[in-house]
């Protein structure tokens, strides 16, 4: 029987992987893989079959909308109209708000995107026994492991 789990590379899958040995499993039968981080650079603009749930319009609709209303209003007094202004100050409104998020996204958050990719996890595959396979699912759940797997 194999039992496939999956840890955060910190300490707990040392001390994981000793208990084991100390309750019999041999260093031969225990099989560590650590998963590669992501290489290449997370994509700013969303395509029709990926999104990483993030929007770079939601601030431009809105202060495209405050300055269609500021531009219609003072549209009134000026030579082309409200309608005019009110136009020219929405699509100024939509750049500005859509340069502030970009700004925010490429330059801001850049910083956070890294850090998710630092912490790589590892897969522990335990070969055992039947028998033995309650005592290791027991000892890897209790070694904080974030999913483990049966399979006969």
């Amino acid at each position: 029987m194999q039992l496939f789990s999956t840890f955060e590379t910190t300490g707990f899958l040392e001390m994981a992987i000793s208990t084991l040995e100390k309750k019999g499993i041999k260093k031969d039968n225990i099989f560590a893989v650590p998963l590669d981080n992501r290489a290449e650079e997370r994509k700013i603009f969303d395509t029709l079959h990926r999104s990483d749930g993030t929007s770079l319009i939601d601030i431009g609709m809105g202060i495209g909308t405050a300055f269609s209303v500021i531009g219609a209003c003072i549209g009134f007094k000026l030579a082309w109209g409200p309608i005019y202004w009110g136009l020219i100050g929405a699509f100024l409104g939509f750049v500005l708000g859509f340069a502030i998020r970009l700004f925010m996204e490429l330059v801001i958050k850049k910083k956070k995107r890294v850090l998710k990719g630092i912490h790589s996890e590892v897969i522990l595959i335990v070969d055992c026994e039947e028998s033995q396979a309650e005592i290791i699912e027991d000892i890897l759940w209790s070694h904080f492991a974030l999913g483990v797997a049966k399979v006969k």
